[in-house]
């Protein structure tokens, strides 16, 4: 036997314990976006930093202008080549908001039974991200109960405003560098492909969020006195937003294309094997075809395409009843999601000189920048992302599957920015766990063979 075995037989042994210690940390009220929490935060980074110290690592609290970043490194027994991973994970969780919507109360969790039979932990913050972040310490701690430490060191690093926008994060990383260094950064803060099949996310979407503003007249116009001579915002704007596409769903926007890279062409195969058809994913919202580029996957369009969406508009009279007017101004926010090698920067300024060259006389366009990151993807030869990918498959049963992900983790890109690493993102969750909705779940299995997939990726980054 083993000490991998062992370590498996320990971890299904100790479930009943394991769910114990979770429950205890999925009821503290860590909600990181309301002052009157703040207390409870710190009582989360304090619990958890003492949890820590039982795998005898240096834990330490470290206070920021927000909530603290608990921050714990170990440095196990062993030959001094030893690997060493950066753990990354949040203890903060979203408002329980409508609490009448909860069937018990959000931070008391419990095992309820679903539907389908499936057993899950029901509580806020069970997958996002205390259940996951836990898979990892329980996995580290079966290690080290049987052999006395840990196949890789490990630094921790598990903050409180992730919910928030990890305002303080950037800064104690960049001031923390020489600290952190290490071979490869983990994430348990994603989702499988379906409940059997696991997943590791190989590339994040970056994003730009732009919002314009056209202006022309000095004040609101009677559309009966200046109607058919005087310019009219929201149709300059109309006009501007229906020509970011053309009919194919191609973006129009010259040198937008500019860094997007076509997928290997095994890659390709495997996401059309997965199934993921305009029904099956467009019709659990009400919808059935795909709006994104012609001619591409579904799974494409979502996750390895750039795209551009208008998030909002306003402009003129939008209260009750009738109110004729031309419009001053009309403004519209738009975000562009990011792929492979496309400069934020660039797409930023070539969206801005796209409207500018369409602005007729007497029009002015001002532009506020809301948000702006790159894209990450892996190296698909990554020497870890295949042994993870081995170690999964064989607790899995079923080959974990490499997916790009159409939203924005900014973490993984100042882990690059900062430390000069890349990241595997790995987790347990599924579709249906209700993350930030009443009800949050994370399934039992999810627990428990997630600790068990853990254990094994140590095992295999060590290797």
């Amino acid at each position: 036997m083993t000490d991998l075995d062992k370590v498996l037989a320990r971890i299904d042994a100790e479930r009943d314990n394991s769910l114990d210690r979770l429950f205890r940390f999925l009821s503290i009220k860590s909600i990181s976006t309301d002052p009157a929490y703040t207390e409870e935060c710190r009582a989360a980074a304090f619990s958890l930093a003492a949890d820590l110290s039982t795998l005898d690592v240096d834990a330490e609290v470290h206070p920021t202008e927000g909530h603290p970043v608990v921050f714990a490194k170990g440095t196990f027994p062993g030959n001094s080549r030893r690997k060493r991973v950066l753990f990354y994970g949040h203890y903060d969780v979203q408002p329980v908001d409508p609490v009448d919507l909860w069937q018990t109360p959000p931070f008391e969790p419990r095992i309820a039974t679903l539907p389908d039979g499936r057993k899950a932990i029901v509580a806020r913050g069970a997958c996002d991200d205390k259940g996951q972040v836990m898979t990892f310490i329980e996995a580290c701690r079966a290690w080290k109960a049987i052999t006395g430490s840990v196949p890789v060191d490990v630094t921790f690093v598990i903050e409180g405003e992730e919910e928030c926008g990890s305002k303080h994060l950037p800064g104690w990383l960049e001031s923390h560098k020489a600290e952190l260094a290490g071979d490869i950064a983990l994430v348990c803060d994603t989702g499988m492909w379906d409940p059997a099949t696991p997943a590791i996310t190989t590339a994040l979407r970056g994003l730009v969020y732009e919002e314009v503003k056209i202006s022309a007249a000095d004040r609101d116009l009677h559309s009966g006195l200046f109607g058919g001579a005087a310019q009219n915002p929201i149709r300059v704007l109309a006009k501007i937003i229906a020509a970011l596409h053309d009919d194919n769903g191609h973006i129009t926007i010259p040198n937008f294309y500019d860094g997007v890279e076509e997928l290997p062409d095994d890659v390709k195969k495997a996401w059309a094997s997965l199934g993921l058809t305009a029904e099956n994913f467009l019709g659990q919202v009400g919808l059935g075809a795909p709006a994104g580029e012609k001619g591409r996957l579904v799974i494409e369009q979502i996750s390895s395409r750039p795209t551009c969406d208008v998030n909002g508009i306003v402009g003129g009279y939008t209260g009750p009843g009738a109110k004729t007017v031309i419009p001053a101004e009309a403004s519209a926010k738009i975000s562009f999601r990011l792929v492979g090698k496309q400069d934020p920067v660039k797409i930023r300024d070539a969206f801005r000189a796209f409207v500018g060259a369409r602005l007729p006389a007497d029009c002015k366009a001002t532009f506020t920048d809301h948000s702006g990151a790159p894209a990450i993807a892996l190296d698909w030869h990554l020497p870890q992302l295949a042994k993870a990918r081995a170690a999964l498959t064989q607790e899995w049963g079923k080959e974990a599957v490499l997916i790009g992900s159409g939203g924005s983790i900014p973490v993984v890109a100042d882990f690059k920015r900062y430390l000069g690493i890349d990241t595997l993102l790995i987790g347990f969750g599924l579709d249906d766990d209700r993350i930030h909705s009443p009800n949050e779940k994370y399934d039992l299995t999810s627990f428990h063979k997630g600790t068990r997939s853990w254990a094994r990726i140590l095992a295999a980054l060590a290797g």
